[in-house]
């Protein structure tokens, strides 16, 4: 019997539940803070700059991070770079939980509460500023272990999936990043409340070391792995063996070869992704970090209050990050090739977010309203995220995935520093002058002006990409 005509396995998919998994754990991780913020803010007199330096200064470090990432996870392997980035970002999860200890002691206090009822501005100084400085480093760690996350994941993306699949087995991964964003508000409030804030950031990091442990027997390579058959082995490397949907074949040199970044930058490719990351990126990270602080300040909402609108914000996302990434198929089973169907359904993704617009405006009706009109905006950033980042796949060689990966992760983070920290100053300074906007006064004023640009974003990006790259043209001498 013809090995490739018996019934083809399917632990590609079961790679893709792995990578699925890992986005759930890295947005747990990260969004533990954004939730505990109101908390925080009160014990250690936290101002809204306070908490957008330390936001910007995780983005930054994550930026930085993931050019680095992408050439670490192509140098050592997709098994062993996605291991160190977990363990890596694990450990930093959990040393968040020593850092009222570490305040505590530089301070003299004897415990939470001392902070929390200190009164003078040289104490509240020093403990502003000893507990930021913690927090600072405790992000800098996870920030270093979960740049590896999407570099890692894109490359086993490749590894595991022809191209017409990327994109749909990239959304379910990345759909991770809503169930985190939807498990978290659920459950760190509680820990909170009952045990702690430091709970919520030991129970997380256990949760990564889990996930590491599962890992290292699960993944294997596609032409090591003793549990796919010869027929999902075929399925997977299609592409190198039909000829592409253009004239030029797609096939890649069985010899190892790394891309520089001076290489890397030279393609016109690579910058169409960077400046759609770099535009784009902070939008999502904006929503993540900032919500639970746009709840206290628009309506006055505090710990579990703010659990379930935060659910479903990020309920509604998962629907984006599924749906958009098989949303491109429509266009290519029609005709065009991936790259013209991903940039035509990008395109129509980029509309979404304008709706984000009515979120102050109509926010006078509930908190739902705006809760609702940004779970749009999130939901239709995840359908372009899932796209952004198959275009990758599309047009490089799998050498090079995940160094442009880190390089486009890096635009990404660099654009997030300019919004988290332009977000906290601009909210600080709106409370402080009673700054006024759209018949809006202080912080919701400030708010206004932040969800304008989160709204016209992605049109702007989607413009400038297609500038760049306005037809498919895979790279073949990288």
């Amino acid at each position: 019997m013809n090995r490739l005509n018996e019934k083809m396995t399917r632990y590609r998919w079961i790679i893709c539940s792995m990578l699925f998994f890992a986005t759930t754990v890295n947005y747990l991780d990260r969004q533990v803070l954004s939730l505990l913020q109101p908390i925080l803010e009160e014990e250690f007199h936290w101002t809204d700059n306070d908490y957008g330096t330390i936001t910007a200064v995780f983005s930054f470090f994550y930026a930085v991070s993931m050019l680095f990432a992408g050439r670490f996870v192509d140098r050592v392997g997709t098994k062993k770079g996605y291991a160190w980035s977990i363990a890596i970002w694990s450990l930093g999860a959990m040393l968040h939980a020593g850092c009222g200890i570490v305040t505590e002691m530089f301070t003299g206090l004897a415990d939470a509460n001392a902070l929390r009822l200190a009164q003078g501005a040289d104490i509240v100084s020093q403990i502003t500023m000893i507990s930021v400085t913690s927090f600072i480093i405790c992000r800098c760690v996870l920030a270093l272990g979960e740049a590896g996350n999407f570099p890692a994941a894109i490359k086993a993306t490749a590894e595991y999936f022809p191209k017409k699949d990327r994109a749909f087995a990239t959304g379910i991964f990345n759909s991770g990043a809503n169930v985190g964003a939807i498990v978290a508000p659920l459950t760190v409030p509680v820990m909170a409340e009952y045990w702690g804030w430091e709970t919520a950031f030991i129970v997380v990091g256990i949760i990564g070391f889990v996930w590491l442990g599962i890992w290292q027997f699960v993944y294997h390579k596609p032409d090591e792995n003793p549990h796919m058959n010869a027929a999902e082995r075929a399925y997977i490397e299609q592409d190198s063996i039909a000829p592409a949907e253009t004239e030029v074949a797609d096939e890649e040199p069985k010899v190892t070869r790394k891309a520089s970044f001076i290489q890397c930058l030279k393609y016109r490719q690579t910058w169409a992704f960077a400046i759609g990351k770099f535009l784009t990126d902070g939008v999502w990270w904006f929503f993540l970090f900032w919500s639970p602080a746009y709840l206290k300040a628009q309506y006055n909402m505090v710990g579990t209050q703010i659990a379930w609108p935060i659910a479903v914000l990020y309920t509604i996302t998962v629907v984006g990050s599924v749906f958009g990434g098989k949303f491109p198929t429509y266009f290519i089973n029609r005709g065009m090739n991936p790259y013209a169907g991903r940039m035509r359904a990008m395109l129509i993704i980029a509309f979404f977010p304008l709706v984000v617009l009515l979120a102050q405006p109509l926010g006078y009706i509930s908190y739902w309203v705006p809760i609702l009109l940004i779970s749009v905006g999130a939901s239709a950033h995840q359908a372009w995220s899932a796209n952004i980042f198959s275009t990758v796949g599309d047009m490089f060689p799998r050498h090079a995935i995940a160094t442009i990966t880190g390089i486009g992760g890096m635009a990404g983070g660099l654009g997030s520093v300019f919004i988290q920290k332009g977000a906290g100053m601009l909210f600080t300074y709106s409370d402080e002058t009673n700054f006024v906007f759209m018949g809006f006064e202080g912080k919701p004023a400030g708010y206004a002006v932040a969800f304008i640009f989160c709204a016209v974003a992605y049109i702007i990006a989607w413009c400038i990409m297609k500038s760049l790259v306005p037809k498919y043209k895979p790279i073949t001498d990288l």
